[in-house]
């Protein structure tokens, strides 16, 4: 039986607030079994083989990551200094890159959306202007698997955003130092387009695709595959 846009959107909602906490649950837990491991923030990276590997040959277009022409596009709305959004990254979100992303059935666009402090602008303006050279999912997968503690400083650190951005592979770092100052605007203008769409925490997800009306909130699935029956649904 088909549902009315409205009837879906608001079934979405519920189920997404139904396992907010569950989720909340699995990624504090994630969250903590990973603090263990490296101080966070620091020059020496980890990660950017993996990383640069992971999104080898995968489209990209400013932050849109995958094929443009995808019949669904995701939009992640996050703030590069949220633990949650580091911890979801690294465990929900590959299955999806990899298994729909890099098969163009599905195109995700990060927008920030800058809600745990000031430090958090500068860093999701240094993504935005590694995303201008097409590195700016490199980037920010990066940043999150060397992710600090929030609002400690790191995250405005000129040294740690240019570590960042060269091991993301991002080619002309005297352009992306020009870029930075630019990207400024957008950063807060995604910031008021998830205000206006009642958005409160991060990572929340927004969906659209051939059955949505728009794009629609989808909240934050607590799985890989509850991410991807939100993701069929919009098919």
């Amino acid at each position: 039986m088909n549902e009315s846009p409205e009837r879906r959107a608001k079934l979405l909602q519920v189920a997404a607030g139904a396992a907010f906490l569950a989720l909340a649950v699995v990624i504090a837990l994630i969250v903590v079994n990973a603090s263990g491991g490296g101080d966070g923030g620091d020059t020496s990276l980890e990660g950017a083989s993996e990383v640069n590997r992971s999104l080898q040959g995968i489209p990209q277009e400013e932050m849109l990551l995958g094929d443009p022409e995808a019949p669904v596009e995701l939009v992640e709305f996050g703030d590069l200094q949220c633990p949650y959004c580091a911890a979801y990254a690294g465990e929900i979100l590959p299955p999806i890159i990899e298994n729909q992303v890099k098969k163009g059935q599905l195109k995700i666009d990060f927008r920030n959306f800058t809600i745990i402090g000031p430090d958090s602008a500068e860093a999701g303006a240094a993504a935005l202007a590694a995303g201008v050279q097409g590195r700016g999912w490199n980037f920010v997968e990066l940043f999150y698997r060397n992710q600090g503690g929030e609002n400690e400083g790191y995250a405005a650190d000129e040294a740690f955003l240019e570590a960042v951005a060269k091991g993301a592979g991002v080619k002309d770092l005297d352009r992306w130092n020009e870029d930075r100052a630019l990207k400024t605007a957008e950063v807060e203008e995604t910031t008021a387009e998830a205000q206006q769409l009642g958005i409160e925490g991060t990572p929340t997800f927004a969906i659209r695709g051939p059955k949505t009306d728009g794009l629609e909130v989808i909240g934050t699935p607590d799985s890989t595959s509850a991410l991807e029956e939100a993701i069929e649904g919009a098919r």
